[in-house]
């Protein structure tokens, strides 16, 4: 167990949590004290986990937020576990939204969530780590098992939620499915025994939802920690897939470094407090000199977007994506290397690009070209029946940050 003082260790763990009711924040970090102490008198770490739905095939850096203070608890002694929420992720979390999510199939699920393990290994200890999927007890449920936690609410409960309350009073729909979210993910409390559970602050009804079943079967009720939400690039919706909005975890280093440039001034205290290695002091003097016109706000962003690169790639990968960037972008030259592709003859756009590798879909190959998102050789693409042809190199350009070279085999 760690060898710093209970106070120190609830000071590293309290650090950066919000929880919107300055109540609930005392009452929660005095629960954690008692749980820390009990635990260095017993030897038994505590068991702490988060959940994260399978909504896409990556994790963003917004789910290394939560990610960040389960390392902290791993590195303090305690037994942190990754769970994946296969069967919560057929549902849908209603937290974050203002109308209900489009449910996904057990096909989408299982696909998107064959890397998450490995992608949390870049910030979780493998060798500390329970990876679990509420698919193992959630789907043996009956109903008569989902009577009986519903049972435990009321719909006044529900329709008090900030999201549901804002449908309900504009006469939008409200599904039933989407009430059980906060019940299936209660219900993964009690089967992992759980004495700490992390989440966003948009979480917190969910989280305690948890404690409520946790201590209908007889348990302690587990102490919740929420964390603030790291805005997307656009600086004001979360971050996430259907947005647009995300820098994935898979992401190549030049992409993350471009993105993180192209947020707004506004978040980069969200960003700087969320995802970095930086002490408040050092955002402080950074941001500060910032505010007073000493340091202009695109340098303050190289400094974001190398420690955000250096924290998953390295340091190296960080040097890279900035000469990069400056090269593309500021100097408005080619990268120097750049993947190649090779025709053999007349090729569609379209195939070109999801042949490359540049677009999940033809689908969404045409949209890009349709967007004008598209350069061949500095030009403009405007059709979608465009046909390339390599007679000598030529250079293809998809978005502001993805080159291709194209060769004639």
């Amino acid at each position: 167990m760690s060898k710093l003082t209970i106070d120190e260790q609830v000071a590293i763990l309290m650090r950066g949590t919000e929880f919107g009711d300055e109540q609930i924040k005392e009452h929660m970090q005095e629960e954690l004290r008692e749980r820390l102490i009990e635990s260095e008198r017993t030897g038994h770490p505590l068991r702490v986990y988060a959940g994260f739905d399978p909504t896409a095939t990556y994790l963003t850096i917004g789910h290394t937020v939560p990610m960040r203070k389960l390392r902290q608890f791993q590195e303090l002694g305690h037994q942190v576990i990754f769970l994946i929420g296969s069967f919560t992720g057929l549902i849908g979390d209603p937290s974050d939204t203002t109308s209900a999510r489009a449910q996904q199939t057990p096909e989408q699920v299982a696909e998107n969530a064959r890397t998450y393990t490995e992608q949390a290994f870049r910030i979780l200890d493998p060798e500390k780590t329970e990876v679990r999927d509420n698919a193992e007890w959630l789907s043996k449920l009956t109903f008569s098992d989902v009577i009986e936690l519903a049972s435990h609410f009321t719909v006044q409960q529900f329709l008090a939620r900030e999201n549901f309350a804002l449908r309900y009073k504009k006469g939008d729909a409200i599904w039933l499915h989407e009430f059980l979210y906060a019940l299936m993910q209660g219900y993964d409390a009690v089967q992992l025994k759980a004495d700490v559970q992390i989440g966003g602050t948009d979480q917190l009804f969910n989280l305690l939802a948890g404690r409520k079943l946790q201590e209908a079967f007889g348990q302690r009720p587990q102490v919740c920690i929420t964390l603030p939400i790291l805005v997307g690039t656009d600086g004001h919706l979360r971050m996430g897939k259907s947005k647009g909005n995300y820098i994935g975890l898979t992401e190549p280093p030049e992409v993350k470094y471009g993105k993180t440039m192209s947020i707004p001034d506004s978040a980069m205290r969200n960003w700087f407090e969320l995802v970095t290695r930086w002490t408040p002091e050092q955002i402080n003097e950074l941001l500060d000199a910032v505010e007073r016109g000493e340091v202009h706000p695109m340098e303050a962003k190289k400094k974001l977007a190398w420690e955000i690169v250096s924290i998953f790639d390295g340091d190296e990968a960080a040097d890279r994506a900035a000469a990069h960037f400056e090269r593309v972008h500021q100097q408005r030259k080619l990268p120097e290397e750049m993947p190649t592709y090779t025709l053999t003859g007349p090729t569609n756009v379209v195939d070109i690009i999801f042949g490359a590798g540049l677009a999940r879909s033809k689908s969404d190959a045409r949209r890009l070209v349709q967007q004008g998102a598209v350069k061949l050789d500095g030009e403009r693409v405007t059709s979608i029946e465009t046909e390339i042809e390599a007679e000598r190199e030529r250079v293809l350009q998809v978005g502001k940050r993805r080159f291709l070279r194209l060769v004639r085999l």
